[in-house]
């Protein structure tokens, strides 16, 4: 009897083997590579952020004020500066700044302290009216975004492809850069550039704010000194 169920369970296994082979029966679904190569992206940039986000911030630095302006670079090279058209730019950034204690200014404290024409000369490299401004507000460093955008034709689809970009650079009111990240997208539809940016940002500030993060606390007290019992 026993001969017999071992005979069948043999019997059993063999034709299960076969059926897989065969492509037949039970079998795995083979993964996507693209499924996985967007989860092995997805992985190295947490990594990233990890990364920066553990970097060691002097106490003394995390006090220190940040004045954050943005701006668009228009089509014929001028660039508007009018912090009321980019609200939900700056809150994108601003929140997540303030949730790693560091301390900014919000733009409607900007505005009330600091004439338009000194916003629109520091988004002209002037480093005289970034310093003006800086010690009219109090504020030791500055966080600058720029929004680009390029179309270029695409033969395929005969539209325009644009690509959004958008830079942010930390500097010292003396202009000494600390920080400079970038972030880009490309679309089919340029019609709204402003909120092709802003999709930008939501999509990518956590890393840039990051990166941003991480080199201030890494360079911004580079050449000052440490106060008495606080480590760097």
């Amino acid at each position: 009897m026993n001969l017999m169920r071992h005979f069948t369970l043999a019997l059993f296994l063999a034709h299960f083997s076969v059926g897989v082979a065969g492509g037949q029966g039970f079998r795995f679904s083979n993964p996507d590579p693209a499924e996985q190569a967007d989860l092995a992206a997805q992985a190295a940039r947490g990594d990233r952020i990890a990364y920066e986000l553990s970097t060691p911030c002097r106490a003394d630095l995390k006090g220190k004020k940040i004045m954050v302006v943005i701006g668009e670079r228009q089509s014929d090279g001028y660039i508007s500066a009018q912090q009321d058209n980019y609200g939900p730019h700056f809150q994108a950034i601003n929140a997540r700044l303030r949730s790693l204690g560091l301390r900014t200014f919000a733009p409607e404290q900007i505005r009330a302290q600091i004439a338009q024409a000194e916003i629109d000369a520091y988004f002209r490299n002037n480093p005289d009216a970034a310093l003006s401004a800086a010690k009219r507000l109090g504020a030791s460093f500055v966080l600058r975004g720029l929004i680009t955008a390029e179309a270029i034709p695409n033969p395929i689809i005969r539209v325009n492809q644009v690509t959004v970009s958008m830079g942010f650079t930390l500097a010292g009111s003396n202009g000494r850069i600390i920080s400079d990240v970038g972030a880009s997208s490309a679309s089919y539809s340029g019609a709204n550039i402003a909120q092709m940016a802003l999709t930008l940002v939501d999509e990518q500030a956590d890393e840039v704010v990051a990166k941003l993060y991480g080199d201030y606390c890494r360079n911004a007290g580079l050449g000052v000194p440490s106060p008495k019992g606080k480590a760097r």
